[in-house]
């Protein structure tokens, strides 16, 4: 299976899992599928300071800069699986 392949289905696997992940394991999946999906972050992050999840969520795509798209799937597709298995 190709790789875009693969994280389109671990995408869709990430939305059906048994348990919710911890609030780290989130941050980590939505950075990885930005990175994978769009690349390196753009801009400051949220323009409204007293969004601190939009924040979050943009300093921990930032965190990935440089990562190429390919690395970023198979990272976020190797976490999915991980995830899966418990």
């Amino acid at each position: 299976m190709e790789l875009n392949e693969l994280f389109k289905q671990a995408a869709a696997n990430s939305k059906t899992l048994a348990e919710k992940p911890d609030n780290d394991t989130l941050l980590k999946l939505y950075a990885l599928y930005k990175q994978a999906t769009e690349g390196d972050a753009q801009g400051d992050g949220p323009s409204n300071s007293f969004d601190f999840v939009a924040k979050f969520k943009h300093t921990a795509w930032e965190k990935l800069k440089g990562l190429s798209n390919a690395d970023a799937m198979q990272q976020y597709i190797d976490l999915v699986n991980q995830l899966k298995k418990g």
